[in-house]
């Protein structure tokens, strides 16, 4: 026996280092895959695409740009705002890859990188909503490896896209929106207003009361108190540059005409005020998750409520996480977000 010990140990090393090797060939293919644009036709520009858009009135240009490449696995990120960038969804470049997932930055129409015609007749979720699609069709997405995550303002045109066209998704992620305005509107208005300092609640509420929104000193107070709980929970210099960088591309025009002069609800006369598809949440068929923070603007237990009405939803909390919860409670984000993206792919939701 003790002659066959140094051959035992011989043989267990050579296996070791055979199993260590494939695993490693098998690693490096996949990377290899994942990273090859060879034949496609976005391969010169570093999968970026000007993607052309027919509108009602006018033909216009938005801005896409594609990372991976996964045959079964592709989701397109809607940034939010309205008005913002596809900027602040750069965090997913530390997580997709890796996970294997193709994913792709999209611009808006009104939006930094894309066509900004700064017409109000285009304002509408319906038309945006197609907008979406018009994307979708060329880039050459459907039901077989479709995903739409829309955050925020995002979310609303996910809900609503899942709603108009549920036959092109293969899985949907609404991260940080509630499907009523009003219920935002509310939650602000009757739960985090409340926890504020007094005095500059009551300075708020008398910038408000005089329709005087877009004050300096009203824009500081609500910036300095109220974003640093609520969008992302660390001092505004500590904010990431991503963050930084969308938020100073946004388009004020279509932002206040849209959601109102802030994030502390839908103050004013906007657009979105009165949206609301919380009845209409049971009609969405397809694998949803549903994605919200304990901090967030948005009322978590409402979200928590709205993956209960969905026919298969799924329902992920950030404990630490805030609106921007992908970089607030960043593990917990984006391991409940892949898991459920790879629990679709492999049939597990249905």
């Amino acid at each position: 026996m003790k002659k066959l010990l140094p051959f035992l140990v011989c043989l267990l090393i050579i296996v070791s280092c055979k199993n260590a090797t494939t695993k490693k060939e098998v690693s490096t293919t996949e990377t290899n895959n994942y990273l090859d644009y060879s034949g496609m036709d976005d391969a010169w520009s570093g999968g970026v695409k000007m993607i052309p858009i027919e509108t009602p009135f006018g033909k216009f240009n938005v801005w896409t740009k594609r990372v991976g490449n996964n045959p079964a696995m592709k989701v397109l990120l809607l940034h939010g705002g309205p008005g913002a960038t596809h900027e602040y969804f750069e965090c997913f470049d530390s997580f997709f890859p890796k996970a294997g997932i193709e994913y792709y930055y999209y611009d808006q129409l009104e939006s930094a990188y894309s066509d900004q015609p700064n017409d109000k007749r285009l304002w509408s979720v319906d038309r945006y909503v197609d907008e979406v699609e018009q994307v979708r069709k060329a880039l050459k997405l459907d039901n077989s490896n479709f995903y739409v995550l829309g955050h925020s303002w995002g979310g609303i045109l996910a809900m609503s896209y899942a709603l108009k066209y549920p036959q092109n998704l293969k899985g949907l992620i609404i991260s940080n929106m509630v499907s009523s305005a009003p219920a935002y509107t509310k939650y602000a208005n009757e739960v985090l207003a409340p926890q504020m300092d007094t005095a500059v609640l009551d300075s708020i509420r008398s910038f408000e009361k005089k329709g005087d929104y877009s004050n300096p000193k009203y824009l500081s107070l609500v910036e300095q108190n109220y974003y640093p709980q609520h969008i992302l929970r660390r001092p505004l210099d500590k904010w990431p540059n991503p963050v930084v960088r969308s938020f100073a591309h946004i388009n004020p025009n279509f932002y206040v005409t849209m959601q109102g002069p802030s994030e502390f609800g839908m103050a004013g006369n906007p657009k979105l005020k009165d949206w609301d598809v919380t009845d209409q949440l049971s009609n969405i068929a397809v694998p949803t998750l549903v994605i919200g923070g304990t901090y967030d603007t948005m009322d978590p237990k409402f979200m928590e409520m709205m993956a209960k009405k969905l026919q298969h939803g799924r329902f992920l909390l950030c404990p630490q996480g805030s609106h921007l919860s992908m970089y607030d409670d960043q593990q917990t984000y984006f391991n409940g977000l892949i898991q459920f993206i790879k629990d679709v792919d492999r049939g597990r939701m249905k």
